[in-house]
């Protein structure tokens, strides 16, 4: 039998760590640093270190995870979302399917976790919370459902009234909202989506249109932190 790592809140005068599982080019991590956090992601694609902005690790997400998450205050997962996209009723390819090997990996350590992946993929998540755009006045509707084993409430949803560019256009006064997902498109396009994601650091189109709005993290680290100062300090 796992027995989970006592919860333990950071020591005083020191960051707690968020490890970034499948960290892509760091749009969680923007989210989990500005709310207070230090930051290692992991990856499997070199390339990523190319534009990550904290420290990264050049591995298997879930191996770095059972090695090295009990090193960290929390963890984070964002595993291929592909085989829950719709393009993938079209294509028909075969994508890994990792959001339960990555939440056992994470139970097994027994930090306290969140898990993030598109819609479709509700059915393999454990009551998951969505965030959107507008929630944190952001120009685009960009749902993405978040499980997390401590407590964690999203802001008010409002309906979804601003017009909305057509993909690969940029946003104009009449359709202010952008619309980001793949596709072949212009400079210009990536670095106005990069601008609304919050994310301008990120300069490939691939890059952006697979990020998540810092803001979304940003709130989660929050809720986070609130949960970590309640800990009950334990040895070491």
């Amino acid at each position: 039998m796992t027995h989970p790592t006592p919860i333990r809140p950071p020591r005083a005068g020191t960051r707690p760590r968020v490890l970034d599982l499948f960290c892509h080019r760091g749009g969680m991590a923007m989210g989990y640093h500005l709310a207070g956090f230090d930051v290692v992601g992991v990856d499997l694609d070199a390339s990523c270190a190319e534009e990550y902005p904290f420290t990264f690790v050049h591995g298997d997400a879930i191996e770095y995870l059972l090695a090295h998450g009990h090193e960290y205050d929390i963890v984070h997962g964002s595993p291929p979302c592909q085989a829950y996209t719709l393009l993938n009723a079209y294509n028909h390819k075969t994508y890994p399917d990792l959001i339960a090997p990555t939440r056992a990996a994470m139970r097994a350590i027994g930090r306290p976790y969140v898990i993030e992946n598109v819609e479709a993929a509700r059915p393999e998540m454990v009551n998951p919370v969505m965030l959107c755009g507008p929630m944190f006045g952001l120009r685009m509707y960009r749902h993405r459902l978040f499980e997390a084993s401590f407590p964690l409430a999203p802001p008010p949803h409002l309906a979804h009234v601003a017009r909305c560019s057509r993909n690969g256009y940029l946003p104009t006064p009449e359709r202010p909202f952008m619309t980001i997902t793949g596709g072949r498109h212009s400079k210009a396009w990536q670095r106005a989506a990069a601008e609304a994601m919050g994310a301008p650091w990120i300069t490939t189109i691939r890059g952006v249109c697979e990020a998540i709005p810092p803001a979304y993290a940003k709130h989660i680290g929050q809720a986070a932190l609130a949960m970590l100062a309640q800990a009950p300090e334990v040895a070491a």
